[in-house]
């Protein structure tokens, strides 16, 4: 009985150091120092009434279609194999889509255009996949290709640490600069 009784002691002590005081330490630590990143990173935009309104996350990635816009990744979940026949009629429909989309392109789609991430919601391009669309968005908003090409390089990410990863473009925050100065 003794050994219950020290069980159940230890069973309330651990419970609330884990669920209780770590969790609330945690989260205080990320609201005071990232509080950016614990909230979501969050992207709002003032609406027509002058308040903010929440548009989408810097790390989710959302799904454009219009061809105005640069278009991410697909937003679906894929742990086909590369060499199944399933993968490669998903690949196939997605180079059409591309094509279909932006006829005068006669370069090849990049990969990742054609490849869903593993997670699904993968918000960034490489600077590659996003210059393969900047003639079709310059011609959809009339804009020159090189006012495309500026507002995309602003919205590019560097290396981690200038060490790991390459630069990555943010398909939402592109879309708002380029909503932002059709409508400015």
């Amino acid at each position: 009985m003794k050994k219950l009784g020290t069980s159940i002691r230890a069973l309330m002590v651990f419970t609330v150091i884990c669920g209780i005081v770590y969790p609330v330490a945690i989260t205080g630590f990320s609201q005071l120092f990232f509080q950016d990143k614990a909230n979501g990173s969050m992207i709002t935009i003032e609406n027509k009434e002058g308040t903010a309104e929440v548009v989408g996350s810097k790390l989710l990635g959302q799904t454009f279609t219009d061809p105005k816009y640069l278009i991410g990744r697909p937003q679906e979940v894929s742990n086909l194999s590369p060499s199944s026949d399933e993968q490669a009629a998903a690949v196939a429909g997605r180079v059409a889509f591309w094509e279909d989309l932006d006829p005068l392109n006669k370069e090849a789609v990049p990969a990742e255009l054609v490849t869903a991430p593993a997670s699904g919601v993968d918000p960034n391009l490489s600077q590659a996949a996003a210059a393969y669309q900047v003639n079709r968005i310059a011609r959809e908003r009339n804009l020159e290709p090189a006012t495309v090409q500026a507002i995309i390089d602003e919205q590019t990410s560097g290396r981690a640490f200038s060490l790991f990863g390459e630069p990555v473009v943010n398909v939402l925050e592109v879309n708002l600069a380029l909503d932002e100065l059709s409508n400015g």
